[in-house]
């Protein structure tokens, strides 16, 4: 089961590669938070600290990435085109950046008005993208688990949306719902019907592409995404109505549902047609099996709910879950869509006369393979700050400075390379 391609609808390369070159700066900046606050970050999951980088990892790296690759998918998978993508980009990547820099920045210095700026850029951005997109699916119909998986997942990002412009007004103006619980669903929401629909969605096609497995099997392809959005709108309405068994019943089925899929992949990976695992393979595995341990945590604190309130076990859940899962599958991914980009459009510039370089002449495998160790590395350092944060945080903090550091570098020499084969490529076609 795999969606066919229509790489001649491929937006500018330009569209999504701005935001693609632009994740590891939030990594860093993120890092250096962790730098400066050190064991404070990981006294407990409220403090402003806390909360200013948990938003600069969700916005600023993973929703980059995931609007950027949406903005290449669209046309190529769905055949759905994007008006303007180029001027789309350019004023969804501009609101992205500003409103996640502000929301951080209002969520440390505790400034009504930066919080205020920050929702209000944010919810432009996703407005605009969110109208974009519907423009582009309409009348598009839902062939493949694929086009269904993320049409569910736009409205998965609605949904995470208008929970977050409602919490930050909550936190000024106060609500009868209760805070926790608001914040939970928010990250629900995000984390699950947004992020991991998404990234089942898109798996479909990227790990039988690009790893070189087997299909999805068709039932679980359809039923996966349409089952945790619907798991997604039962846990809203427990909140609503306050019906506590129910919230945490909805989250186990929601953990074993990750659970199955993250089990399924790996099942599949053991049947991929090439022995030697590259980098790509290597970041979806360690996505893969943390994401199980992270849910497998979000199990157990469903059936023994105290569990979930101590700091140390959210916070382990959210490194597991964040960095361990999102963060490995988004630059498996990229290690593979920025070289495939670059290969693509320097082989339509050669017109058919000269070939393209392989992808391998683009990014190394030994220059990912690097940093997917530094990768590895900075998250076990993360998890043992839970337990010696008085010195595990600033080594952590480097370690995710280092690793986004190095990422942000293979990313730019990719296009280093591009623009150089471009160049040349250009020279020899002139040539009589």
């Amino acid at each position: 089961m795999q969606a066919l391609l229509s790489f001649e609808q491929a937006p500018p390369i330009t569209a999504p590669l701005r935001f693609f070159l632009t994740a590891p700066l939030f990594g860093m900046l993120a890092g250096l938070l962790l730098l400066v606050e050190g064991p404070e970050l990981f006294a407990s999951r409220w403090s402003t600290s806390a909360l200013a980088i948990t938003h600069l990892l969700t916005l600023g790296f993973l929703l980059q990435i995931m609007l950027g690759a949406l903005i290449q998918i669209l046309p190529v998978v769905a055949g759905a085109n994007l008006k303007n993508p180029s001027l789309l980009s350019s004023l969804v990547h501009f609101s992205l950046s500003a409103g996640a820099l502000s929301l951080a920045a209002g969520f440390l210095s505790g400034a009504k008005a930066a919080l205020h700026a920050g929702a209000g850029l944010l919810t432009f951005c996703i407005v605009l993208f969110l109208w974009a997109a519907v423009a582009a699916l309409r009348g598009v119909p839902s062939s493949s688990p694929t086009i269904r998986g993320i049409k569910l997942a736009l409205l998965g990002l609605f949904g995470v949306a208008s929970l977050g412009v409602f919490l930050v007004f909550a936190l000024q103006q106060g609500t009868n719902f209760s805070l926790i619980a608001l914040t939970d669903l928010h990250a629900g929401w995000g984390l699950a019907a947004w992020s991991g629909v998404l990234l089942i969605a898109v798996a479909y096609v990227v790990v039988p592409m690009f790893q070189l497995t087997p299909g999805y099997p068709a039932r679980p392809g359809w039923w996966f995404p349409v089952g945790i959005f619907g798991l997604l709108v039962l846990w809203t309405l427990a909140v609503w109505f306050n019906l506590e068994i129910l919230i945490r019943c909805t989250k186990a089925v929601l953990a074993l549902c990750g659970i199955a899929f993250c089990v399924l992949t790996l099942r599949l990976q053991a049947q991929r047609r090439r022995a030697k695992s590259d980098a790509t393979s290597r970041y979806w595995k360690l996505g893969l099996l943390s994401s199980i341990l992270a849910l497998l945590m979000m199990l157990t604190a469903a059936i023994w709910p105290e569990l979930g309130e101590k700091d140390a076990w959210s916070i382990g859940f959210a490194i597991l879950l964040l960095v361990g899962g999102f963060f490995s599958f988004m630059i498996g991914m990229l290690y593979k869509i920025v070289p495939f980009l670059a290969w693509l459009h320097l082989q339509n510039q050669g017109k058919g006369q000269i070939a393209a370089p392989t992808m391998n002449k683009l990014l190394s495998d030994a220059a990912m393979q690097g940093q997917f160790h530094a990768h590895r590395w900075g998250i076990a350092f993360l998890l043992l700050a839970t337990i010696f944060p008085e010195w595990g945080a600033r080594v952590a903090g480097l370690g995710m400075i280092l690793s986004m550091l190095w990422l942000g570098f293979n990313l730019l020499s990719v296009v280093r390379r591009y623009r150089a084969f471009a160049r040349d490529i250009s020279v020899r076609l002139l040539q009589p």
